[in-house]
Order: C-alpha cells, then sequence, then structure tokens
C-alpha cells in the first residue's frame, strides 16, 4: 500500500515537473510579432479602374512582398475633410501603426490626427507638409502627361485636343501644361481646351464635359478625374482618350490610345518595411518615371508602331534626365496669356514646377478660381 501511494506521487512529481519544463520552454521561446496594421483611406468608391484602384494595387504588393508580417484594410468613398479626419482617427485607434491617406484634401486631416498619436506613421500621398510621424508623397504624373501629349499630337486629326479637370491645384496645372507642350513638340498647331467641374469624382458631370468637348471639334482627350466616364464618353462616340491612373481598355477598347499610370506598390512596401525594421523616418518624396513611379504604355490597337516606338523613346530620355517637361530648349515657353514663364535655355526648378499657377500658350481656356 505505502508503495504504491509512494510510486504514485513520484509519477505525479515527475510529470508536474514535465508540464513546468514544457510550460516554461513555451514562454521562454520567441513569440511571434504581430503584424504589422496597415490603413488605406480611398477618397474615391474601389472601381476598376482609376485613382483609389491604383493606390489599392498598392496595398495588394505590400500584402504579396510582406506576407503574414503585416495586415492591411482600407476605407473607400471618403470625404475631404471632416469624413476624413474621422475615419484616419478610427484607424489610428484600432491599433494601425502605418496608415497611407492618398488625397490631396486629407493632408491637413492627416496633420491634425498625427498630433494625437505620436507613435502611428502616416503617409500624406499628394500631400506637401511634414511632421516628425508624417511622410509625404508624390508621383511626377506630368511627365506621363508630356508623354500621352506627344501621342495625341501624332494622333489628331483635327488638331483640338480635350482636357477634364478636376480642381485647379499645381498637380492638376502641371498635367494640363505637360499634355500641351507635348503635343505641341510634334504638332505645333495643336491646341487643348479644358474644362473644369471642381469635383474629383463625379462619373455624370465627367461624361457631360467629354461630350461637349467632342462637341467642339475635340478628337482626343484627357481628363484629371476619378473615374472611368471620360473614356466610355470617347468609346461611345467613336473618339481618342488618354487614359489616366490605370489601363482602361476594358473600357474603351477602341479609344485608348495610351495610358498614364501610378505604380505605388514599391513605395508602399518600401516604406511598410521601414516601420517594420525601425528605419521609418519623416520624408519627403516626388518621383516620376526614374523611379518607377510612373509609366506611359498600354497602346490602343489604332496606335501605328511608329508612333508607340517614339512615345516609348521619350520615356526613357525622361528616365535618364535628357529630356524634361519644363525645360525651354529651342525656345521661350509662354503661358496662353503671352507672358514667358520658362525662359529659353533654362528649365523650371521643383519648387517652381510644385507652385505653377499658369495655364500654356496652346491652352484654351483660364484657372478657375
Amino acid at each position: 500500500m505505502y508503495k504504491n501511494l509512494a510510486g504514485r506521487a513520484l509519477v505525479a512529481w515527475v510529470t508536474a515537473c514535465f508540464l513546468l519544463s514544457a510550460h516554461s520552454r513555451a514562454h521562454s521561446q520567441p513569440q511571434p510579432a504581430p503584424p504589422l496594421k496597415i490603413g488605406f483611406v480611398y477618397v474615391t468608391p474601389l472601381t476598376e479602374a482609376g485613382w483609389a484602384r491604383q493606390h489599392d494595387e498598392g496595398r495588394k504588393a505590400v500584402e504579396t512582398a510582406l506576407g503574414a508580417r503585416v495586415k492591411t484594410t482600407y476605407v473607400e468613398n471618403v470625404a475631404e475633410g471632416a469624413d476624413a479626419e474621422r475615419v484616419i482617427r478610427d484607424l489610428a485607434q484600432q491599433g494601425h501603426r502605418l496608415i497611407f491617406t492618398p488625397s490631396f484634401g486629407y493632408m491637413e486631416p492627416t496633420l491634425k490626427v498625427a498630433r494625437d498619436f505620436p507613435e502611428v506613421k502616416f503617409e500624406s500621398i499628394t500631400g506637401y507638409k511634414t511632421a516628425p510621424n508624417v511622410a509625404t508623397a508624390n508621383a511626377r504624373y506630368y511627365e506621363g502627361r508630356y508623354l500621352a501629349g506627344v501621342a495625341a499630337g501624332r494622333m489628331t486629326k483635327s488638331n483640338v485636343a480635350g482636357y477634364v479637370a478636376g480642381f485647379p491645384i499645381p498637380e492638376v496645372l502641371q498635367g494640363i501644361n505637360a499634355f500641351t507642350l507635348g503635343m505641341r513638340s510634334v504638332n505645333p498647331k495643336a491646341t487643348v481646351r479644358v474644362v473644369w467641374l471642381n469635383e474629383w469624382f463625379d462619373p455624370p458631370k465627367e461624361r457631360d464635359a467629354a461630350m461637349t468637348l467632342f462637341n467642339q471639334s475635340v478628337d482626343v482627350i484627357a481628363f484629371h478625374t476619378g473615374s472611368t466616364a471620360v473614356m466610355a464618353a470617347a468609346q461611345e462616340r467613336g473618339k481618342l482618350a488618354i487614359a489616366y491612373h490605370s489601363d482602361m481598355r476594358k473600357i474603351a477598347p477602341d479609344a485608348q490610345v495610351v495610358a498614364v499610370t501610378h505604380q505605388w506598390g514599391g513605395y508602399y512596401t518600401q516604406r511598410a518595411r521601414a516601420v517594420l525594421d525601425g528605419s521609418w523616418k519623416s520624408a519627403n518624396l516626388w518621383g516620376g518615371v526614374k523611379e518607377g513611379m510612373i509609366r506611359v504604355g498600354d497602346f490602343g490597337t489604332k496606335v501605328p508602331q511608329a508612333v508607340q516606338q517614339e512615345v516609348l523613346a521619350r520615356q526613357q530620355d525622361i528616365a535618364a534626365g535628357r529630356l524634361q517637361p519644363f525645360r525651354a530648349v529651342a525656345a521661350e515657353v509662354r503661358d496662353n496669356e503671352g507672358r514667358t514663364v520658362i525662359a529659353k535655355g533654362s528649365q523650371l526648378s521643383d519648387e517652381q514646377i510644385l507652385r505653377m499657377n499658369w495655364l500654356a500658350e496652346g491652352v484654351q481656356g483660364r484657372i478657375a478660381r
């Protein structure tokens, strides 16, 4: 009897020691770090092509590159202003340690929330104000616009292009002017008619503006808005169009001349890695063709090989620094009121480009105030 009790006690003691040892080993082994929660805020609905789509492709690229080390989420169709501040704050409160806010009107709400969450990193995309925990980044869309203008200048028959524009901020003016300069570099007779919407995303208004321009001899159209409505209008009317943000051949298979796309995956992945390894710092990046953030391609079936090759060659020139859209080489560049804005033999500095407030010679329209 005594031996049985002693034996049982020994077994119990050995078992307890084993369990305690296993428990200790489990807790002494390093536990995997929780995934970095990354939030994205989109100013328009997430559609199959357009501004928000390109940023969402960037989000997916982060997931593909970093796998289980990250967990991403997004909120779409968030108006600039009070709604944006609320959504950005909610993401910070939910434990997101990196938040991307890709819209110019998100800049101030981002800065406001960032002051209350100093441990969270914020990326204001297209903004220009930084803080210790707020970085800014943007793409040199104007480089792609210039190249699209070259294609449009070769393809137009009427020598009249149209441009459906959102708001008259410097980024949009850069695009209109670069497009016009690109067109007129190969077709000096070309003019560009602009319609201002004061909206980023309003498909019915975008469509109406395109139709109005087509009724004014426009046979090739570009746009700086968030939907595919202009492309669909061009397809319907048998006109040509420059896709923006995304390749839009699915929407306008016959109309698309070329697409100016922006690529965010590389930048977003780089910044997420920096948070993970502790090297993230506030910065201000403005990248273009050279950095792989802007790409022109996805030519339509109506574009001759010679035109495609010319555009791609100019794209290589921009990447190599041989071509700068806002450089006056053979003659001075004037605005559409006759004033010299780039002297012959000079080029605009980044600061001057970022403050652009004029329309180039050849643009028919005024800056909406």
